[in-house]
């Protein structure tokens, strides 16, 4: 049984706020949804749509996969293609949508990593399972050590020139490599349109240097995982819930929900309340005060969920007090399980 097209909603552009994405002329919402989790085949489809469905109507233009999205991997891209065809086709125009390569998709030497057999390869591969002849941002997923950078760099200027992405990005990659990239993909004729790294209040190793190195080569950046992969929740405040993600042995590890770790979250939550927020609104709200982060990249389970999130963006601004207290407790809580990637040149 199939549902009725999606009407969307008149007022959805009146509610959302958009950021320029670097010196590029695309702006993108302020928070966009990403379907790593929730969108494939072990999640209900009406759920999922349900949750697209609502983002749209509330001004999120952005829709954000890879290939290996699921489970299992690929799932959630087709799911995303059905709700294309049956919801969001009239709005394509609307819509950014991206899509990413880089981790392992399929058996045999070249179903992962950098080379260009793997990235073009996956990038139809990716537009098939979407039902699209482009993608609007097409990844390099993590940085490959054993790769050359020309090459990688080329496959993404090759998907511009053949009409199958409209922008290029990358995602965790170090300050040294993004400089790189950016001025390989420079010589190429083909702008780094924006970098993907994760970034919250426990996992800042983007203010160092990363966030300099994108303001100095005109690309934006999109903040993956800026709920410390659901840390800065209220879900951990009293233990580990039977169906949360730190129980379930996905992304979120039990061993980084140490006492002193769920000290810094209680923490933040005693100030999140002050604000008259959610932890997790807080969390969305301290990522986006850098002007350089474009946008903030949320999961989202349910449609409560994803409101919840998106009133983040109602708060009033930090005040230096408040941005002094975070400070205190918002530390490097060894929970970046990208950093091989952007560790690595």
């Amino acid at each position: 049984m199939t549902s009725s097209p999606h009407l969307a909603d008149d007022a959805r552009y009146d509610r959302m706020s958009y950021r320029r994405c670097g010196r590029s002329g695309l702006k993108l919402p302020a928070i966009s949804l990403g379907l790593w989790h929730n969108f494939g085949d072990d999640r209900s489809y009406q759920v999922g749509q349900a949750i697209v469905r609502r983002a749209f109507d509330l001004g999120i233009t952005h829709f954000d996969l890879a290939n290996n999205y699921g489970p299992p991997p690929g799932s959630a891209e087709r799911n995303f293609g059905r709700m294309l065809a049956t919801d969001l086709r009239p709005y394509r125009d609307e819509l950014i949508i991206s899509t990413k390569a880089g981790y392992d998709m399929w058996p045999g030497p070249y179903g992962e990593w950098g080379s260009r057999k793997y990235l073009l390869a996956s990038l139809d591969q990716s537009l098939a399972r979407m039902g699209l002849d482009y993608v609007d941002i097409f990844y390099s997923h993590r940085f490959d050590p054993d790769t050359p950078l020309e090459e990688t760099v080329g496959a993404l200027a090759s998907a511009v020139a053949q009409g199958k992405a409209l922008y290029v990005g990358i995602s965790s990659y170090s300050p040294a490599k993004t400089r790189e990239a950016a001025e390989l993909l420079r010589q190429a004729g083909v702008p780094l349109l924006i970098h993907q790294p994760s970034y919250s209040m426990l996992n800042r190793w983007i203010e160092a240097e990363l966030l300099d190195t994108l303001a100095e080569v005109g690309a934006g950046c999109i903040a993956f995982s800026p709920l410390a992969q659901g840390m800065l929740t209220d879900r951990y405040l009293n233990g580990v819930p039977s169906d949360a993600r730190a129980s379930q042995g996905k992304s979120l590890s039990p061993d980084w929900l140490t006492e002193e770790n769920l000290a810094r979250v209680r923490a933040l939550h005693e100030i999140a309340q002050g604000r008259g927020q959610s932890l997790a609104q807080l969390a969305l709200a301290w990522t986006l005060r850098d002007p350089r982060v474009t946008s903030a990249l949320i999961g989202a389970s349910s449609v409560a969920q994803l409101e919840q999130n998106v009133a983040a963006l109602d708060a009033a601004p930090f005040t230096e007090d408040e941005l002094a207290a975070i400070d205190e407790h918002a530390v490097e809580a060894g929970i970046n399980l990208w950093a091989r990637s952007s560790d690595a040149g």
